[in-house]
Parts: C-alpha cells; sequence; structure tokens
C-alpha cells in the first residue's frame, strides 16, 4: 500500500520585498490583537495575497507604523470581528481610505473563527481554490486565547488544509493523523521544536530528523509530552508518524526589518 506523507514548509517566512517580488499565490494572513514585531509582520504580508484584519488587531497593524507613506503600503482587505477593541481613530482612518470595516455580533464565534468565516466566503463567491492561512499571533498573551488557537485549528483540520499560527518567537500548526515531512529552514527556524498532544487522548509517535527521536512511542498529557526538543543543524527534513492530531511546534530566529 502507497503511504501519502503530507508535506510542509516555512517559505513564507522568507524575506520579500512588497514591491519586487509577487506574493506567495494562496496565502491570506489573518492580524489577530496581540504584539507582534514589523520584521515578522512584514514577512507574513508580503507572503500572503489577501489581508484581514481581527477586531483590535487593525490596531495593531496601524500602530505598526508612525508614518503615512509607511502605513498606506500595508492595507487590509478586510476589518471583521465584534469591534469592541477597534479604536475610534483607526475605524475612521481604515474606512477613510476604502477599507471594509464589517461589524460581526454573533456572540457565538471569536474575532478569529469570523475572520475564517469571511475567507471562506470570499472562497466561495469567487470561486477560488482554498487559501492556506496565517494567523499573526494566536501564541501568546491570555492562556484563554491561546487555548482557543488551539482547540480552533485542532477542529479546522478536517475542513482547511493549512492553517499556521505565527509569533515572534513561534510557528506553530495542527499535524493531523499520519505521515508528514516538514521541510526545515534553518535560516528561519530557530534549535527548539515540540510534538504536542492536544485535544486527543493519546498518541503513538515516530520521528526522525530531531535530536530526540521517537519510534512507536505513545505520547499523552498523562504521560510523555515530546517540548523542548532540538532540530539537528544541517539536517534539512523532519518526519513524523502519528497515529492522532498533535502540534507541531517550532522556535522561530529573530527577523531583520526591511528597509
Amino acid at each position: 500500500m502507497t503511504v501519502v506523507r503530507t508535506s510542509w514548509n516555512v517559505r513564507f517566512l522568507q524575506a520579500r520585498n512588497a514591491t519586487n517580488s509577487s506574493p506567495q499565490i494562496g496565502h491570506a494572513l489573518i492580524i489577530l490583537n496581540q504584539p507582534f514585531s514589523l520584521a515578522l509582520l512584514q514577512r507574513v504580508w508580503n507572503s500572503s495575497q489577501w489581508h484581514c484584519c481581527a477586531d483590535g488587531g487593525a490596531n495593531r497593524l496601524f500602530d505598526s507604523f508612525s508614518l503615512a507613506k509607511e502605513r498606506e503600503q500595508y492595507f487590509p482587505d478586510l476589518i471583521t470581528g465584534d469591534l469592541d477593541s477597534l479604536r475610534p481613530d483607526v475605524r475612521e482612518y481604515y474606512s477613510s481610505h476604502g477599507i471594509p470595516v464589517i461589524q460581526n455580533e454573533d456572540q457565538n464565534s471569536t474575532d478569529l473563527m469570523k475572520c475564517v468565516a469571511a475567507i471562506q466566503e470570499k472562497e466561495k463567491s469567487e470561486r477560488l481554490q482554498q487559501y492556506s492561512i496565517i494567523l499573526l499571533g494566536g501564541l501568546a498573551g491570555r492562556l484563554d486565547q491561546t487555548i482557543h488557537t488551539l482547540s480552533y485549528l485542532h477542529k479546522l483540520r478536517k475542513k482547511r488544509d493549512r492553517v499556521f499560527a505565527v509569533t515572534d518567537d513561534n510557528i506553530g500548526w495542527v499535524l493531523d493523523s499520519g505521515e508528514h515531512e516538514i521541510e526545515i529552514d534553518h535560516d528561519i527556524l530557530g534549535q527548539t521544536c515540540g510534538l504536542l498532544p492536544v485535544g486527543i487522548d493519546s498518541t503513538i509517535l515516530s520521528t526522525s530528523g530531531l535530536k530526540w527521536n521517537l519510534t512507536e512511542h505513545p505520547s499523552s498529557f498523562d504521560g510523555m509530552v515530546s517540548t523542548s526538543n532540538h532540530l539537528v543543524p544541517g539536517e534539512p527534513v523532519v518526519w513524523i508518524k502519528t497515529t492522532k492530531p498533535i502540534w507541531w511546534t517550532a522556535e522561530l530566529k529573530d527577523f531583520p526589518e526591511n528597509h
């Protein structure tokens, strides 16, 4: 029987120039209301084809720039959410430049969920192939919000092929049950990584390409969790086999700002 392996990479974190490089087709960026560096914003923005701010994420985007000419290079395609965090001055600024600001008061969905719904509606109405989604934020700040990210992306794996969460410290995403090959860019990823059995009772893990590899090893919150594992310098690929969905996380190196 042919074994199907899912391939992954973080090429969208490579440095690109907003004016001289074409964006990587098929990526949609959701900016959450959490801190991020300008350097990280530049990388994920320039790699994305469509950009959405989740409520107060628009404040974060606005405050990333002190000069109007710089801010005008980073107009989102949409601002949405319940808008309880969006500052009036930020709302007025983007509205005055023709950016749609749509209030969605559905109390059964978070601002992140509303942005994903907007992406799905765009894909449906324009008959687009499914975007890969990049969340800027979601793994830092308040613990309850982080747990929401972990939970929501765990559930999204059934509907979306690729959803990444990125902060200045980490990148993470869900690996569904099966085999996976992760392309390792050592110019982007730091040393530390983890395989986290979040949202499941337990899984059986096998790996190669890590400093401490596993062979048919049980992993659960009640047992072993592979945190603080290490990537191997010069090793181009990490292979992971898991019987249940897990979170893969990797440390990010510091990025210089584009000038």
